[in-house]
């Protein structure tokens, strides 16, 4: 009911703030490169060991001129308060449909996330050096969000169909899209642990396959942090991220400046957050002492909580481990768990894509830390999460082009250091795969199966 509610409200007032709102969001995108833009080592031909080093501005230019397009949004979603609507109400359930496998990986400390593998057979057909696409999803989300569908739908469809021939992996938060909680914690825009945990097993699972990560939203954040930490140790070779949020306090600062912002945006991610924990809480709860358990008792105190509500009660202290976690307020974590201020260490090819009227993210960093790999763009519209387009006979996202040119770029044409990115990885007695110098970082296959991710997750808000 709260959730069908949440989405009455969120109708009501994108209404409103449409008839006050005559100007539509198309134009052509803003895209900053660096003063001296990297040069990448580009194959003449596919599969050719004949190479050339060529500028990412000028491959940018000549291989995804969908970039450089201008958005038209649909005349009926004319604004990034109607883009984000549609992301919430819209039926996407019949388009863009995925099968995954599914791989639950116990953790070391024995937390479980779940890896969803397109096309469903990954084991077969393909070579064992197919570009992988790997995800991460958006705050509640999962493999089944439609801004994922839209995509991999299409990168692991089969050239022949007119697809790239990728496989691809969501790696999907602990307690999202049906995966259980294990442990008293859950995950956060900040924690990156999991992220190379998945990661680790993926390349070990594909060791000759370049990694390709695909982040929307919260999930960018965790990429686009993962990237800086890791630097030259990155396991991943290239990065694109969708509707970043950056500067999680001058964002979340700004979210709460507005009627909307805070009483729509913010309290409806508010609430898919308390849902999810709802669902959860009796594992996190099993030990009423622990401090996270504490702290979900603090967090069900709270009525129809804003995001940061919910960050100062929860996020804060289970949204991931010592000696990180807790911090003192939601402040001090979002401070530290930004990413816009970790963008100069990232190392490999890295695309933004962010929408100027992004009624969530109205913060968006243009400079790219003068990094030569980064391209940072901010289209006219778009939303958070939409960029709804017309198709041919259906809803389409504009974003969809441009990202499929990118990742047929840096799977295809790139030609990357064959040595193997990252830590060496070892089995420990009790079967665990583990980093070496990072005994945190251990994993376990426990069970795996074929799911169907179309029909979304019930009681969660889609497209957040």
């Amino acid at each position: 009911m709260g959730a069908l509610i949440s989405i009455l409200i969120v109708t009501f007032m994108g209404s409103v703030y449409s008839l006050t709102s005559r100007i539509s969001a198309s134009g052509l995108p803003t895209i900053h490169f660096a003063d001296k833009p990297a040069h990448l080592r580009v194959r003449r031909a596919k599969g050719s060991d004949e190479v050339d080093e060529i500028s990412i501005k000028a491959l940018l230019e000549t291989k995804c001129p969908s970039l450089f397009s201008e958005f038209k949004p649909l005349w009926w979603l004319p604004n990034g308060h109607f883009q984000t609507l549609y992301c919430v109400l819209g039926d996407f359930t019949k388009n863009d449909l995925m099968w995954y496998t599914r791989t639950y990986l116990k953790l070391a400390d024995d937390g479980t996330i779940g890896l969803d593998f397109a096309p469903p057979d990954h084991a077969e057909k393909l070579k064992d050096d197919t570009p992988i696409v790997v995800v991460q999803h958006g705050l509640t989300g999962g493999s089944y969000e439609a801004y994922i569908r839209a995509i991999l739908s299409r990168a692991c469809a089969s050239v022949d169909e007119g697809g790239l021939g990728y496989r691809a992996v969501v790696i999907n938060f602990r307690g999202c899209a049906g995966v259980p909680v294990t442990s008293p914690l859950l995950y956060s825009a900040a924690h990156t642990n999991d992220t190379r945990r998945a990661l680790m097993y993926i390349a070990k699972l594909y060791p000759n396959a370049p990694l390709l990560g695909l982040g929307f939203s919260l999930g960018s954040n965790v990429i686009t942090r993962y990237l800086g930490e890791e630097g030259n140790a990155s396991r991943l070779h290239a990065a694109c991220v969708l509707a970043c949020p950056w500067d999680l306090k001058a964002n979340n600062d700004g979210l709460l400046s507005s009627f909307t912002g805070r009483h729509i945006y913010s309290r409806g991610m508010g609430g898919n957050l308390m849902r999810l924990l709802k669902r959860h809480l009796h594992v996190i709860s099993q030990d009423p002492d622990h401090y996270v358990a504490q702290a979900a008792e603090n967090a069900l105190k709270l009525k129809n909580p804003t995001l940061e509500d919910f960050d100062q009660a929860f996020t804060r202290v289970g949204g991931g481990p010592p000696p990180n976690f807790p911090f003192p307020d939601s402040e001090a974590y979002y401070i530290w768990g930004s990413s816009h201020k970790i963008v100069s260490k990232i190392t490999v090819p890295f695309l933004a894509i962010n929408a100027a009227d992004d009624p969530v993210v109205r913060h968006v960093p243009m400079d790219g830390e003068g990094n030569g790999l980064v391209v940072m763009e901010l289209t006219t519209g778009g939303g958070h999460l939409g960029w709804f387009q017309q198709g041919p006979g259906y809803v389409d996202r504009w974003t969809t082009k441009p990202v499929l040119e990118w990742l047929k770029l840096v799977g295809d044409d790139v030609a990357y250091d064959p040595k193997p990115k990252g830590l060496p990885t070892y089995t420990d007695k009790d079967g665990f795969l583990r980093e070496e110098g990072r005994p945190e970082i251990g994993v376990k296959v426990v069970e795996e199966g074929v799911i169907d991710a179309n029909g979304g997750e019930g009681g969660v808000l889609q497209g957040l």
